[in-house]
């Protein structure tokens, strides 16, 4: 969706021009990068723009896309040469250096992940390479003046299943994961991985490639943003999380505030239904004790929530106001809300929308550039069950009274995330 001068121009909804989607379209595919990452699946995750780009992101060795501001394909991106085997869906940009830090992992390679800053001017001013073991599902990071955390859990990459899933079933069962044991251990070609990856996706295109693992533990990593490359371990109460508030160091600690999902007792493969089925995702704050290296975890609201977001302009530092969307999927309730959490008072505050009304992400924009932090507009797609049509919403951020409502003349399909990007 494009505004300008207080109108909406133009909703606009592209399919991603990858190898496979310009060959069913009867394109002329564009030229391959195979440095970028792996052409399946397409990347699904996070739209976001920096340095004057249009990027869509996707995690675990995919290669990310460039878009043209009106949403055309112009190709792989590795951030001019600089970056190789694919990014991540959640970046974080610090809003004092408007660098771009990331943690990136490959479903396809040894038990290792990269930190890189991709710098202002769009190419990878710094990457890192650190021990990964048992290959966690790194999804989000939090950032800090001095650290980037991330957390270490017993959701895993699951290997040994992609491959032994695509083995023939006259095999023995017992065969197939002596044999799908010593092939995840083998680097392989990403044109082989796009392969068995679009075969999985084909025999089970709800379960995810990655399965709970109950007896690794859950732990947090922080890995300084200069210096040495040594992650700092601290371990934390059995958990997942997908996505994180925000961080902050403050009195020799490092503070974050993230939604925390209830793990599994048991080995099982994951599913994301099962986020709100039985992880019950809730708001969380763990408070990391630099000096005696203990960690204390304390509950903030245990509404059903996620897409936990900040005043971009806090990112890193220390903040007072969150929000996120308190959901359960939109059909176990009449409607969804957004919740304001004021982390000064201890106080969160539900701003419900219509009744039948659901949504997804929204995204904080302030008032200007010296707004006050809870003075802005939170902005998100709402999917109307009434109509069969979705709104973009414009939500007051304090009172979470309508400020603009562009009403659309379709549905927006439920994704992952969004943005406001500012031209």
């Amino acid at each position: 969706m494009r505004l300008r001068d207080g109108r909406a121009e133009w909703y606009r909804n592209r399919w991603i021009r990858s190898p496979a989607v310009s060959r069913a379209l009867g394109e002329r595919p564009i030229r391959p990068n195979h440095r970028a990452g792996v052409y399946v699946p397409a990347p699904n995750t996070n739209p976001i723009g920096h340095a004057g780009r249009t990027i869509a992101t996707m995690e675990g060795g995919v290669a990310n896309f460039e878009l043209t501001e009106e949403l055309d394909t112009i190709g792989p991106c590795d951030f001019g040469g600089t970056l190789s085997g694919g990014y991540t869906g959640h970046p974080k940009i610090d809003p004092v250096t408007g660098e771009m830090h990331a943690i990136t992992y490959r479903v396809t390679t040894g038990e290792f992940a990269e930190y890189s800053v991709i710098g202002t001017d769009g190419r990878a001013c710094k990457v890192v390479r650190f021990d990964s073991p048992g290959k966690p599902l790194l999804h989000d990071i939090a950032l800090t003046e001095n650290y980037v955390l991330f957390f270490d859990t017993p959701l895993v990459v699951d290997k040994i299943g992609v491959v032994e899933r695509q083995l023939p079933d006259w095999l023995p069962r017992s065969t197939r994961l002596v044999l799908a044991s010593l092939a995840s251990r083998v680097v392989m070609p990403d044109r082989l991985v796009s392969r068995f990856t679009r075969r999985e996706l084909i025999r089970q295109p709800d379960v995810a490639p990655i399965r709970w693992d109950p007896d690794r533990p859950s732990r947090i990593g922080l890995l300084p943003r200069e210096g040495e490359a040594v992650v700092r371990w601290f371990e934390i109460e059995p958990c997942y999380v997908f996505h994180t508030l925000n961080a902050y160091e403050e009195n020799g600690s490092v503070v974050c505030e993230a939604v925390r999902i209830h793990g599994y007792d048991r080995a099982a493969q994951y599913q994301l239904k099962d986020i709100f089925d039985t992880g019950r995702p809730m708001m969380h704050r763990w408070t990391v004790d630099l000096g005696s290296g203990k960690v204390r975890e304390s509950g903030i609201d245990d509404r059903p929530q996620e897409f936990p977001g900040v005043d971009p302009r806090r990112i890193g530092r220390r903040h007072r106001y969150g929000y996120s969307t308190a959901t359960t999927l939109g059909w176990h309730s009449d409607r969804d809300s957004v919740l304001r959490h004021d982390l000064a008072q201890d106080v969160t505050t539900e701003l419900p929308l219509p009744e039948h009304h659901f949504a997804g992400e929204f995204s904080f924009v302030p008032n200007g550039d010296g707004a006050a932090e809870d003075d802005g507009v939170l902005m998100g797609f709402v999917y109307d069950r009434t109509t069969g049509r979705s709104n973009l919403s414009l939500l007051d951020s304090a009172t979470g009274e309508a400020v603009a409502t562009v009403h659309l003349p379709t549905r927006v399909p439920f994704g992952f995330h969004g943005n406001w990007v500012s031209a």
